[in-house]
């Protein structure tokens, strides 16, 4: 009797164990609070194993790319340097006609309920569904959440396969939308103006392969291209299962045109009204603005869409996606500017990886002729100065660790006084119109920053600030390479080309002192 009391016991302790262990999916809450600090991973290069350091993975050789299983054993230090979501470019399996590089594009999808093959460690005995949910579970582990990305066309291939899904021109021929070579424009509408239902129905089971992972979202990549009914339908459908579930749409006020003259074009605003909870800000053209008023735009506009629409919608702070170059390539100060930038205003944070240590993307191998290729094209294709997402190639990275530890601080920054946010910013006036100046505060704690918007030159100017008593009880969380002082209501500055200070005040760090 006595065996058997423990071994009752044992049993319950082990499912209430597994019971606190469940996974609660909070992602659209944190997203629209702008909490969320998202790192983009491409699985197939993220653990990649490049023995001869020659940057591309030859499988010929015993090299290994990325998988599920690998990608697993770098979430210890994602999570350590404050990343809390993950957003995983295209996991679907990829075209392999009139292809782009020798392992074809992530968003040339060519299949909408498998996952890509090509991710699977051939090590074991796990099918690759089973290793993406354990990627999955682990991230959960780490209290990461999970975003899958979404393509918005489809392979050469799958139109072969599936016409019924995909466009015609008035000539009788495929939509090759845009410059997009290696992928066709899906059909999303019937000729009398209903969803094609094929369509849809190709989406949803998009939808339950990723909930069957236990995932928390999907990013629609270029979700303009599709109508207002098609994705509320789909939003409404994934929701019924988890009412969590985040939609982030790839579209921006500043997108005006769709991809090809057959493709629909849905606005950002009727983005969010079909049940978005958010979409890019407009920060691709960050090196554009001109004035530091400009920068917080983006989230003005989103608030008004969530007292429009009566829910809370929000924005990435998308300063350098997988579609943008290298920041490392404007200047050495340029990343780390984007860094605190993202740290000191209001929206989600967004980083690719390989971002974290300054990587420049420039791959040797880059658009020379291939030896071995898996698809139909004999190059290497890249674009220059960004990640690789079209051949098998070594892990993104590099080995700027004063970027990664400024990663880690910010991240901590965000998440330690990020309620600031909430209150309005009170942009600084500058003597010069390249210093971009600006404050929060309330009772208790103060964040002030100065930066030089100007990424070739070296400036000096004043910000007018009355609202130090002593410069000491400023604490420089991010100290510029140039100078600043302060003196009788202004702060004296020479800040060197995309230099950037950030000055903290608390209750906390006063007493300390």
């Amino acid at each position: 009797m006595r065996r058997f009391l423990i071994v009752l016991i044992l049993i319950m302790a082990n499912a209430l164990s597994a019971s606190a262990a469940v996974w609660k999916n909070d992602l659209r809450t944190l997203f629209q609070e702008g909490k969320a600090n998202i790192y983009a991973i491409n699985i197939r290069t993220f653990s990649a194993n490049d023995n001869n350091h020659n940057e591309i993975i030859e499988l010929e050789k015993g090299e290994t790319p990325g998988t599920f299983t690998g990608a697993i054993k770098r979430l210890d230090n994602l999570a350590m340097n404050g990343v809390n979501t993950i957003h995983l470019l295209p996991i679907t399996p990829v075209g392999k006609l009139k292809a782009l590089g020798t392992a074809g594009s992530l968003y040339a999808m060519d299949d909408f309920s498998t996952l890509n093959p090509q991710l699977d460690d051939k090590t074991n005995f796990y099918t690759v569904f089973e290793e993406a949910k354990m990627f999955v579970e682990e991230a959960h582990k780490r209290n990461i959440r999970v975003i899958v990305d979404l393509p918005s066309c489809g392979s050469y291939d799958m139109f072969l396969r599936r016409p019924e899904l995909f466009s015609m021109g008035n000539d009788g021929k495929d939509v090759t939308p845009a410059d997009w070579t290696d992928v066709r424009l899906f059909r999303t509408r019937e000729k009398d103006g209903s969803i094609n239902e094929d369509l849809f129905e190709a989406h949803k089971s998009f939808v339950d392969l990723v909930q069957r992972l236990g995932a928390d979202g999907i990013r629609a990549d270029v979700a303009t291209i599709k109508p207002y009914e098609f994705w509320q339908m789909l939003i409404n459908y994934a929701r019924r299962n988890d009412p969590q579930f985040l939609f982030l749409a790839e579209a921006s006020p500043a997108w005006g045109e769709p991809a090809a003259k057959e493709a629909e074009f849905t606005s950002y605003d009727k983005l969010v009204s079909a049940g978005f909870d958010g979409y890019l800000g407009d920060f691709m053209n960050y090196p554009k603005f001109t004035s530091a008023q400009e920068l917080f735009n983006s989230y003005n506009e989103a608030k008004k869409l969530s007292e429009r629409y009566g829910a809370k919608k929000s924005i990435l702070l998308n300063f350098a996606t997988h579609d943008d170059i290298s920041p490392m390539l404007v200047n050495s100060n340029y990343p780390s500017q984007l860094l605190w930038l993202a740290a000191t205003l209001p929206g989600n944070t967004y980083f690719v990886n390989g971002f974290m240590t300054g990587d420049f993307y420039i791959y040797s191998y880059a658009n020379k002729k291939a030896d071995i290729s898996y698809t139909d094209d004999g190059y290497y294709y890249v674009h220059k100065g960004k990640l690789d997402i079209f051949n098998y190639s070594r892990r993104p990275g590099s080995n700027n660790q004063m970027l990664a530890q400024e990663y880690t601080i910010a991240s901590n920054l965000k998440y330690r006084l990020g309620h600031l946010y909430k209150t309005e910013p009170v942009i600084l006036k500058t003597s010069n119109k390249d210093i971009f100046a600006y404050e929060y505060h309330d009772d208790k704690n103060k964040i002030i920053v100065i930066l030089n918007h100007n990424q070739s030159n070296e400036i000096s100017g004043t910000v007018k600030y009355k609202g130090v008593s002593d410069f000491s009880m400023l604490l420089p969380i991010k100290s510029a390479n140039g100078s600043i002082t302060y003196e009788k209501g202004k702060f004296s500055v020479r800040l060197a080309p995309s230099d950037i200070a950030v000055f903290v005040f608390t209750t906390q760090y006063s007493q300390n002192k």
